[in-house]
């Protein structure tokens, strides 16, 4: 079964302060894929993304590298 969004926002909020010293993590969020949801990390390279876990609470975690975010 795959998980509801509920189950992938806790996921999330755990994940989020797990990585909030993390280099090159650049965002934390939740995403619809397939028939549930996921945990979805964008990151600055691929080398951030080595650091990020497959899983957390049973929820997939998917990486995107989308490079450096900057504000404008």
């Amino acid at each position: 079964m795959s998980p509801d969004r509920a189950a992938a926002s806790a996921a999330k909020r755990d994940l989020a302060v797990r990585l909030a010293a993390v280099p090159g993590v650049v965002g934390v969020g939740v995403a619809r894929r397939d028939a549930g949801y996921v945990v979805k990390v964008d990151v600055a390279d691929p080398g951030a993304a080595s650091r990020v876990p497959g899983a957390v609470d049973g929820v997939r975690v998917v990486t995107e590298v989308v490079g450096a975010v900057r504000a404008r």
